[in-house]
């Protein structure tokens, strides 16, 4: 190890999301980086796999110090199995990754929030629309999700994504359901996602997760793991 990257440096933790060239998206992540730091006592930096800057090719490849990574991505993925992995792989100072967001309660319970903030009643049925994976077993993780959210919101959840594997939401949302997006930030699944859903009879279409309390949680969560583990690669480099 160069001496400059001594193992005692305190991590930075690196957030990566998809990345958007919608500009509504990206202070969501810039938000719960910042958010997750200050809970978690790092620097933080939020980046990006692809569509917006920072990179996090760019970032890791200037950094000094060790660092973890938590992907903003709600389930496995390509990203997430591929592109993340390879890329924390090349860094040249030690470095950590942790596993995606969800599934998670938390999540689950930032849903609950969002559709009572957008007016949905206790126990009124609600379709969870996902973006969609062709992953093989991300229908497993939704189900997953879903049941967390049926279990804290009190009533039935369906499943409807927006693009892979899965029923669209013209074919799950009924008229009268709320819809409660199973997306992070705004952007053009989050629109999609609107549209559609206010098309096949909706009465209520929650906000995003964006930088909710519980998120921030979640990702302080994912960080202080990490960070652990990037300080024993650190002391064993």
């Amino acid at each position: 190890m160069p001496p400059h990257l001594l193992p005692h440096l305190l991590p930075r933790l690196v957030t990566v999301a998809h990345g958007t060239r919608d500009g509504s998206g990206s202070p969501v992540a810039r938000a719960l980086t910042q958010a997750a730091g200050e809970l978690v006592g790092v620097p933080a930096t939020a980046s990006y796999v692809e569509l917006a800057d920072p990179l996090l090719t760019d970032v890791l490849a200037a950094a000094d110090r060790p660092v973890v990574v938590v992907p903003l991505l709600l389930s496995a993925g390509l990203h997430v199995d591929s592109d993340v992995p390879e890329a924390v792989a090349a860094a040249p100072v030690p470095a950590a990754l942790t596993a995606a967001l969800g599934p998670s309660p938390l999540l689950a319970d930032a849903m609950c929030a969002r559709l009572r903030d957008a007016g949905a009643r206790p126990g009124q049925p609600v379709t969870m629309v996902a973006a969609g994976s062709r992953r093989p077993g991300s229908l497993d993780d939704l189900a997953t999700t879903a049941r967390m959210l049926g279990l804290l919101w009190g009533g039935p959840v369906r499943i409807a994504t927006l693009s892979g594997l899965g029923e669209r939401p013209a074919d799950v949302v009924r008229a009268g359901d709320a819809v409660a997006p199973y997306l992070l930030a705004p952007g053009f699944f989050a629109r999609r996602c609107a549209e559609e859903a206010r098309a096949a009879g909706a009465t209520v279409v929650a906000d995003v997760l964006g930088d909710h309390p519980c998120v921030v949680e979640l990702v302080a969560h994912r960080a202080q793991v990490g960070l652990a583990l990037a300080r024993r690669a650190a002391l064993a480099a």
